[in-house]
């Protein structure tokens, strides 16, 4: 005689499988614009300040170590002076801060 409360859900129709789906996309479209694409942008920003790196720069390492471009190698590889005398060999990409730039040389 009385519809039960389940039956009256169910006679809603195709719109509201749709409605459902709105919340989960605004959270997708949410996370997408304040998470992903600035760490894109961050990853992006930082390959390029690698990519610029010249002999003379001061860099701060992520390990912390602060010291001068000496030599710029190929293979994704600097040499840097952290004291008079004192060069160790650094992996570009844990360069974590350029403090100061060298001007480039006029040619």
């Amino acid at each position: 005689m009385f519809a039960t409360p389940a039956f009256a859900q169910a006679a809603g129709g195709g719109a509201g499988a749709f409605t459902s789906f709105i919340p989960l996309i605004l959270i997708f479209a949410i996370m997408y614009f304040l998470l992903i694409r600035p760490q894109q942008k961050k990853v992006k920003d930082h390959q390029a300040m690698v990519a610029a790196l010249r002999r003379g720069d001061q860099v701060v390492t992520q390990g912390g170590v602060i010291g001068k471009v000496s030599k710029v190698k190929d293979d994704n590889e600097i040499e840097v002076e952290i004291s008079d005398g004192v060069k160790v060999r650094v992996v570009k990409s844990t360069v974590a801060q350029v403090m100061s730039k060298t001007e480039p040389a006029e040619e």
